[in-house]
């Protein structure tokens, strides 16, 4: 291939006026490759064949390649998303999870005192018990039931 009528590189710039012969803008004219005919059927045009196959596959390849890296980034994008919202997830459950643990032991500390309390008034309520048994047989002995030795005796056992 040859290009006709091209200077020095493959590019050539002119300073052109905007018409109001101010603002001088660089443009690029490319040159236009001459195109030579091509022959009709020959052995080149076989491997032109073959190397507009390859060239045709190369693109497809590359486009391919372009597409796969798309669907990848696509996927790793998703991940981070995905990523970002467990660790919120997991920060808010790390703090339900401290509050459930503050309201356990709050009721811990207070089943304790309830069941000290308990222990207290099942202790009074055996005194009181034994008072009131106590009581009945004095009565008893009083009303004439039993003698008062017997009723103390009962009373030490």
């Amino acid at each position: 291939m040859s290009f006709a009528g091209c200077t020095s590189a493959f590019e050539t710039f002119e300073l052109q006026t905007n018409g109001f012969g101010t603002n001088n803008e660089a443009v690029v004219q490319q040159p236009i490759p001459a195109q030579e005919p091509a022959p009709a059927a020959s052995p080149a045009s076989a491997d032109d064949d073959i190397g507009g196959r390859r060239l045709r596959r190369k693109i497809s390849n590359r486009e391919s390649a372009r597409r796969s890296r798309a669907r990848k980034q696509s996927h790793l994008d998703d991940l981070r998303a995905l990523a970002a919202r467990l660790r919120g997830d997991h920060g808010e459950l790390t703090e339900r999870a401290h509050a459930a643990r503050s309201r356990v032991a709050l009721v811990q500390l207070v089943n304790a005192e309830l069941r000290a309390e308990a222990a207290v008034l099942s202790r009074r309520l055996e005194v009181a018990a034994s008072r009131a048994l106590a009581l009945n047989q004095l009565y008893a002995a009083a009303a004439g039931v039993g003698t008062f030795e017997q009723t103390l005796a009962s009373l030490m056992v």
